[in-house]
Parts: structure tokens; C-alpha cells; sequence
């Protein structure tokens, strides 16, 4: 459990000390040329510019032996050049890691008190902070890995009238969850056998137990895996002995409730950062043993190399 009087959400200096602590365990890195040991503190004192202003100190600055450059632990993060406080940015990153179905920006517009489009501003790069790289393939060795699709909840353009219940033009999302492990989750334009195939043998390790619906589109690929079990859902069917795709449907219950009930809605563009994160908060678990405090702290060390500008939110890229 965290206090969120601690010390390092009210004092600038202390949360600064603690993002060094995550972020350079050994001593600080130089982001400019990636030495290590070689840098040194700097003595925060104010000076002039040549207009006469008096410019204040800039604390925590240090400079490298090696390329002679100056920086500091925002340097090379998403948190670089922000003029938001450092103790708002960590209380942000513990509320979106804490929350199980996430938190809207106008939550913590009216949390944090900064304007809204800084806090939809934050909450991006936080969620890009989350965004983590596939370490290898799933399941293997006989392992399990559950496989289904759902779509979002973009409302139906009026054009095309009220009727039918067509879902084309939602967005598509596509999971797969190994049993006790990661979940990893796509953004994908249709769900169709020709999509979903390629992702699957390329995601899913081929000595692994697929488990799927009776859906056509994983018919044939699940040839490509040591076993393919199959529900029929469309008979009543959801469980029959260890076939079954409850895992990957509860984890697909976080994400819809979270969209309903958090978000409201969630734009095409902007739909792989809002799955970075349930797909984040789903790998860091609290049935892992993994805390709130923990869970923030990892956030917070995927934030190197990950700098994103202004204009990459508004397009999605």
C-alpha cells in the first residue's frame, strides 16, 4: 500500500532522488553517450543571463567526463522538458498503475490540479512509459495459451442508420493470454483468418496448447500448435475440462469496463496506448505478488528512450 503523503509525492527534491534511485541503481548514466561512473554533480546556484534576469538554480543537474554534457534524470525520458512537477507526474504514474480499470484524465485534471490537456497529455506518456517490448514467444513446453478477439465501443457514424448490429466499424483488438503469465494484446483492422493467422504463429511458441472458440478464423492455424482446443460457445459450451477461454474473456471484462466506465470512449488512433496499459497493469498483477508500489516503480523504469512530443499524442504514432 502507498501513502500518498510520502515524501516524494509533496517534495520536488525527494521525488527527484527517488525517480535517480529507480532509474540509475549503480550511480547516474549519461543519456547523451551511455557512460557509465563518469558523471558528476553539479553545484545548483542561480545565475544571470545576459538580458539581467536572474535565472533560478536548476537542482539535480549533472555532467558527463566522458562527452562533456550537462543533464538530468528527465533527460531522455517522457518526462523530459515538462514543465509539470516531478511529484505530480509520480502521483500520476501511482493513480494509472493503481487503478484496475484505469483513470480518466479528467479525474486527475481535478486530482493533480493542472488543466485538462495536461493531464490527457500525461496520461499518454505514462501509458507509453507502460509500453513494453515482446520477450520471446508464448507458452511452449505444453503450456496453454488462450486466444479471442473483442471490439471496442465507438458508436455507429449516423449515416449508416440505427439498424443491424454490425461491427465493422469498430475497432478490432485481438488477445493472447498464456495461463499464468502475459497477456499480450493487438490492435487489428479485421478478424479474419488472413489477419489473426500471422500474429498468432508469430506471437505463440508451435509446441503450445491453443485454446480458442469455435471461430472459423482459427481453424486452420491452430493446426500449427501441438493441440488446438475448441469451445462452441454458440451450443452453451464453456468449459470442458481444461478447454476453456475464461482467462482471456476476464481479462477482455478488465478492458470493456474499463472503457465504459474510465474512458468513455476511445479514439482508432489512440486505441494500442490504452492497450499498452491494461496489458501493463494485467502483467504486473497483484496475483503475482506484484504491489501498487511496485507496479508504479516499473512504470517509472520503462520511461528512458521513450520521449514523446506533443504532436505524436494528437496522431497516435
Amino acid at each position: 500500500m502507498c501513502n500518498l503523503t510520502a515524501p516524494h509525492f509533496q517534495d520536488e527534491d525527494k521525488a527527484r532522488e527517488h525517480l535517480e534511485a529507480l532509474r540509475w541503481p549503480d550511480g547516474p548514466v549519461c543519456p547523451h553517450c551511455g557512460v557509465d561512473g563518469t558523471a558528476y554533480k553539479i553545484s545548483a546556484s542561480p545565475t544571470k543571463t545576459k538580458a539581467g534576469k536572474v535565472r533560478p538554480a536548476r537542482q539535480g543537474l549533472y555532467k558527463c567526463k566522458d562527452c562533456r554534457k550537462q543533464f538530468s534524470v528527465t533527460v531522455g525520458t517522457v518526462f523530459e522538458r515538462s514543465k509539470v512537477p516531478l511529484t505530480k507526474w509520480l502521483m500520476a504514474t501511482y493513480l494509472l498503475c493503481s487503478s484496475k480499470k484505469g483513470i480518466s484524465s479528467h479525474q486527475l485534471h481535478r486530482m493533480l490540479g493542472v488543466t485538462y490537456k495536461t493531464a490527457w497529455f500525461m496520461t499518454h506518456r505514462i501509458r507509453e512509459a507502460m509500453r513494453e517490448g515482446f520477450d520471446g514467444k508464448l507458452g511452449g513446453g505444453g503450456k496453454i495459451v488462450e486466444a479471442d478477439e473483442t471490439f471496442g465501443n465507438e458508436r455507429k457514424p449516423r449515416s449508416q442508420g440505427k439498424k443491424g448490429r454490425g461491427y465493422h466499424h469498430k475497432s478490432k483488438v485481438l488477445a493472447l493470454v498464456e495461463r499464468g503469465g502475459k497477456v499480450r494484446s493487438f490492435h487489428v483492422p479485421s478478424v479474419n483468418a488472413t489477419t489473426l493467422a500471422p500474429i498468432l504463429k508469430d506471437q505463440i511458441a508451435s509446441d503450445s496448447r491453443l485454446m480458442t472458440d469455435e471461430a472459423s478464423q482459427y481453424t486452420l492455424v491452430g493446426r500449427e500448435f501441438a493441440d488446438h482446443g475448441v469451445v462452441s460457445h454458440g451450443i452453451g459450451e464453456y468449459v470442458r475440462g481444461d478447454i476453456h477461454t475464461n482467462v482471456v474473456e476476464g481479462y477482455f471484462a478488465i478492458f470493456k469496463r474499463g472503457l465504459k466506465g474510465a474512458y468513455h470512449h476511445v479514439s482508432k488512433k489512440h486505441l494500442k496506448r490504452y492497450l499498452c496499459e491494461f496489458d501493463f497493469r494485467y502483467n504486473h498483477r497483484s496475483s503475482l505478488e506484484i504491489s501498487d508500489v511496485r507496479r508504479a516503480e516499473v512504470a517509472l523504469s520503462g520511461i528512458a528512450g521513450k520521449r514523446l512530443m506533443y504532436r505524436d499524442s494528437l496522431t497516435g504514432l
